[in-house]
């Protein structure tokens, strides 16, 4: 389970003196503590490496926000801090699909469908985040799934 190798990767970074790791490693699991409780009012996770790669997918989306906005502001200092957290956040996370995998992933839900044109890209999408969504970025997948159906 990824929970166990974040615990494991804690205790790591405690122990060879790595602050930044720890410190990122600590944020990757309050952010999983907060989901859990979040979790708890509602149906429970059917699968739990699928809530904590949802959980990290959307740290390094934040990040990456994040590191745009202190390049345009000339912080180069704070742009450097947040991708070495998002360094660290992805060494859990599985590898994504290559664009290639993602398209060859879209023309099979599209056959499988029978999805023809933009009026289908609702149900296009919706089925490449079942199959698809622990190991693809979303936001990418959109743009191919629009210029597939075009």
């Amino acid at each position: 389970m990824i929970r166990d190798d974040i615990k494991a990767a804690q205790i790591a970074a405690m122990k060879a003196g790595d602050k930044e790791a720890r410190g990122a490693i600590g944020l990757i699991q309050a952010a999983i503590k907060n989901r859990d409780i979040e979790a708890r009012t509602g149906t429970a996770p059917t699968d739990d490496d699928a809530l904590v790669i949802e959980v990290l997918q959307k740290m390094v989306k934040q990040r990456r926000e994040s590191i745009a906005m202190y390049e345009q502001g000339g912080r180069a200092e704070l742009a450097a801090a947040e991708a070495a957290e998002v360094a660290v956040i992805e060494r859990f996370l599985p590898a994504q699909m290559s664009e290639d995998e993602t398209k060859a992933a879209i023309e099979t839900i599209k056959a499988d469908l029978g999805a023809s044109g933009m009026k289908d890209m609702g149900r296009v999408m919706a089925e490449l985040k079942a199959r698809h969504a622990t190991t693809l970025d979303m936001s990418k997948a959109s743009g191919l799934v629009k210029a597939a159906l075009a």
